[in-house]
């Protein structure tokens, strides 16, 4: 009951947050801040696939009502959520991941956070902006976007971890 209400307090902070504050940032070369989908990759690991993805599509549609963005967020969450266990798979600890009640940087490791949440905030900005932008002749413009909002939303989101997650460290 704990984590329903922990994860739904979250649900509620990410959205509000991406809304109102980070939709609203003015940077310069098209950087484009998106923390939300650190909300999907906390949540616990043995997550059925189906709830994972109906989770993802309400965080995305919420941001999308709310930014007026036409199924960009929603449509990102998803794919994000659909290769959320793939990648969990790819990175596994050569145990095999302990019933850890959410997959943060404390509980699995900084290497893990950087290669497992890295690769799936490329793999979800690069659908975003190719959506967006929905021509392959900007393909600068593309890897501009990508290139910049990647790395800044990787270190916000580093800085969320270190800053809200608890410090239940593993030894890995």
């Amino acid at each position: 009951m704990r984590g329903i209400i922990l994860h739904t307090v979250r649900f509620i902070v990410f959205v509000l947050f991406q809304v109102l504050v980070l939709n609203h940032l003015e940077i310069q070369w098209g950087i484009y801040p998106m923390l939300y989908p650190l909300f999907i990759l906390l949540l616990p690991f043995e997550m059925a696939t189906v709830p994972l993805l109906l989770i993802a599509f309400a965080l995305g549609l919420s941001i999308d009502v709310l930014s007026n963005t036409f199924g960009l967020h929603a449509s990102s969450a998803l794919i994000f959520a659909y290769f959320r266990p793939v990648i969990f798979k790819l990175f596994a600890p050569r145990d095999g991941y302990e019933n850890t009640e959410e997959s943060n940087i404390y509980t699995m490791g900084t290497r893990w956070f950087i290669y497992s949440f890295g690769l799936l905030l490329l793999i979800h900005h690069t659908w975003f902006f190719l959506i967006e932008i929905f021509k392959l002749n900007e393909i600068l413009l593309l890897l501009r976007k990508i290139g910049l909002s990647v790395p800044f939303s990787f270190l916000l989101a580093l800085f969320a971890q270190f800053i809200f997650s608890s410090k239940k460290k593993s030894e890995r």
